[in-house]
């Protein structure tokens, strides 16, 4: 059982940053894959960044690529999404996302999950 929490959400203006974290709990592993997800009113949550087993690569949604960079730090048991030059189509609720694969975009694949945290970009 792992127990994910996001925090670092808010509201900031078009072309500012945010930088959001995932602090994990209970049966951590370094061998997690952690992603970043949103979902946005209206629409199907969609895949934004993760973070392979030991932190060895990355992936981006290509609406992101060159704006936003995952990390994780498995001593400390967190994950962050640095988000920069945000755009309001970046409003959306963020959720962080744990699971064994090893490596996805697809939100089923995904075992645990935060409870999200918004992120609302005003133009």
């Amino acid at each position: 059982q792992v127990q994910l929490v996001e925090s670092g959400g808010g509201l900031v203006q078009a072309g500012g940053s945010l930088r959001l974290s995932c602090a994990a709990s209970g049966r951590t592993s370094s061998r997690l894959t952690m992603g970043w997800f949103r979902q946005a009113s209206g629409k199907e949550r969609e895949f934004v960044a993760g973070v392979s087993w030991f932190g060895a690569s990355t992936n981006y949604a290509d609406s992101v690529k060159g704006r936003f960079t995952v990390s994780r730090d498995n001593a400390k048991n967190m994950v962050y999404l640095q988000m920069n030059s945000l755009k309001p189509e970046d409003t959306a609720v963020y959720y962080c996302a744990a699971g064994f694969a090893v490596s996805t975009t697809v939100p089923g694949r995904y075992e645990y999950w935060g409870q999200g945290t918004q992120v609302t970009v005003s133009s």
